[in-house]
């Protein structure tokens, strides 16, 4: 079988879960995780270290990372927004690490009370908590610029203020820079401008991410516009879920099944089997009985004839 071309990073248990008015038991998740790494899904965001009076729905974080730890093959990535979370991360054997930073002033003081500038200090002590691990127990860590392509709160966020951040997460010790469209307000062409001065600016061997909402029915479009940008690791959510608070109306994130089976109809290898994918999707959402999903191959199907690249000799 052929390399993976693109990586499909599954955040719906972070990103899905912290805009759910229910709590999925701890049992479903780890469920939801082992199903979807069966599929062929291997890097999940799995939870987010922050305190359970705030987002109750990972007051089960630790216990869910390690049981993500132990699905053979699999990257299980978190969310932490400060240091504290960092270090609680570090100590429940993190190995991939995103820390998001808004570029948009108003979004950062609105979500973690910190100017950009003050996000980008903490984001500094972090790296530096990281670089002091083991070599053989340091996570990676990816820096992401929140709101690169605008914010419902500020409006325009502009490109060199995206690129001032990129650069200050690298600088500080970042892996990976990854630029999240948090409120759905990119459209292709801004999405191939912004990632090829980003990739000119943090150097083009270095790795870049996408992230991508479905807020105004934008993200596959997004999504094929970055991957013509060069960009070959993209998060999504099964189901669509998510979303953000600071969004009205927004309709949540780029839908994981919809996302594979773009590029598995263009030919390019995702390693995930979208028909267990589906069923994944069918058994999960069970759980959660009041969601508000999307996606259109679960509803539509696939079409007559389609062999997906997964199931190739």
């Amino acid at each position: 079988m052929d390399a993976v071309e693109v990586t499909i990073s599954e955040v719906g248990p972070r990103d899905g879960l912290q805009n759910t008015k229910s709590f999925m038991p701890t049992a479903a998740k780890k469920a939801w995780i082992s199903a979807e790494a069966a599929a062929g899904v291997h890097e999940i965001e799995v939870c987010s270290f922050v305190p359970a009076k705030l987002i109750p729905q990972f007051v089960d974080a630790e216990e869910v990372l390690a049981h993500a730890n132990s699905v053979d093959g699999l990257t299980a990535v978190v969310l932490v927004p400060n240091l504290k979370g960092c270090e609680r991360a570090i100590g429940a054997g993190a190995r991939r690490i995103t820390v998001p930073v808004s570029v948009s002033e108003a979004h950062s003081m609105s979500n973690v009370r910190k100017t950009t500038a003050q996000a980008i200090e903490e984001f500094v002590r972090m790296a530096d908590l990281v670089r002091s691990q083991p070599k053989g127990k340091r996570p990676q860590l990816v820096g992401a610029c929140s709101t690169a392509f605008g914010c419902s709160l500020q409006g325009v966020v502009a490109e060199q203020d995206v690129l001032r951040v990129a650069l200050a997460l690298r600088a500080a010790g970042a892996d990976s820079i990854s630029l999240a469209d948090t409120v759905g307000y990119a459209n292709p062409e801004q999405v191939k401008r912004l990632f090829g001065s980003v990739r000119k600016a943090i150097g083009e061997d270095f790795a870049i991410e996408a992230h991508f909402h479905n807020t105004r029915g934008l993200g596959l479009a997004n999504a094929l516009a970055a991957y013509e940008a060069g960009v070959r690791n993209f998060d999504s959510t099964l189901g669509g879920l998510g979303g953000c608070p600071w969004a009205p109306g927004a309709s949540g994130n780029v839908v994981t099944e919809d996302l594979v089976f773009m590029f598995e109809s263009m030919g390019v290898r995702t390693g995930v089997d979208i028909n267990k994918l589906i069923e994944v999707r069918n058994t999960v959402f069970a759980a959660l009985p009041d969601a508000e999903l999307y996606g259109h191959i679960s509803k539509a199907g696939l079409p007559k004839g389609f062999r997906p690249l997964s199931l190739a000799a």
